[in-house]
């Protein structure tokens, strides 16, 4: 079962997940990057390109989803080395570091709430937040071109491209895509039509919208609605 709240970390979600059987599921990409505990252990998910098919461990798992861009100044890791990956935290940081805060973890009433106030920690001893990679999100998340965003934000295209590998592990037109998908399905999860989804979330067209699912996702919309 999985569910999840708002956290008191600007922009970041707290999440819970038993699975209620065996076998593989499948996380999406959202431009996010995930501090993760299981059994006793904390790993960090890197920003995917793609869907990850996860092995099936049954659980309980416990996460903080950073709002996208964000994770990296915490971590200390730029998101670009980390994409498409889940490591362990004591493969990041050095080991004396990585088990103070997993026993952080573990001593608190939960694991979700000691990775909520671990990371509430973390942002106060970091000082303040770069505001580019939000400003970067709220520009593509509206529909705006990736050169108009470089135009907006006042930064070359090339100065663009490289602080998005770091904050977000991949270049602007990737994480366009991958917000745009979010986007797509959010509507088609609300009972918008595929067709009237496409039109209203930038696609040339339905069978756009398709090919950009299946590529991104591994499933056409209607497989992911139908929870495949």
């Amino acid at each position: 079962m999985y569910a999840e709240r708002a956290s008191r970390l600007s922009g970041a979600v707290v999440w819970t997940n038993t699975p209620s059987g065996p076998g593989p599921g499948r996380v999406l990409p959202d431009g996010c990057m995930d501090l993760l505990w299981y059994d006793g252990r904390l790993l960090v998910a890197g920003p995917d390109t793609r869907a990850h098919v996860t092995e099936g461990a049954q659980g309980p798992w416990a996460g903080l989803r950073f709002y996208p861009g964000t994770a990296p100044a915490l971590l200390g890791v730029p998101a670009a080395e980390l994409r498409d990956r889940r490591v362990y935290l004591t493969d990041l940081w050095p080991a004396a570091r990585a088990r103070r805060l997993t026993a952080r973890v573990n001593a608190a009433p939960d694991p979700a709430t000691g990775l909520e106030e671990a990371a509430l920690a973390q942002a106060a001893d970091s000082g303040p937040s770069d505001p580019l990679p939000t400003r970067i999100v709220a520009a593509l998340e509206a529909g705006c071109p990736v050169s108009a965003t470089a135009d907006a934000l006042g930064v070359g295209a090339r100065t663009l491209h490289r602080r998005s590998l770091a904050a977000f592990g991949y270049g602007p037109k990737t994480l366009a895509r991958v917000l745009r998908l979010q986007r797509a399905l959010a509507l088609a999860r609300d009972g918008t039509p595929l067709a009237e989804t496409a039109a209203r979330t930038g696609y040339a067209d339905q069978a756009h919208l398709t090919r950009d699912v299946r590529e991104l996702a591994g499933a056409t919309p209607g497989e992911l609605l139908r929870g495949g």
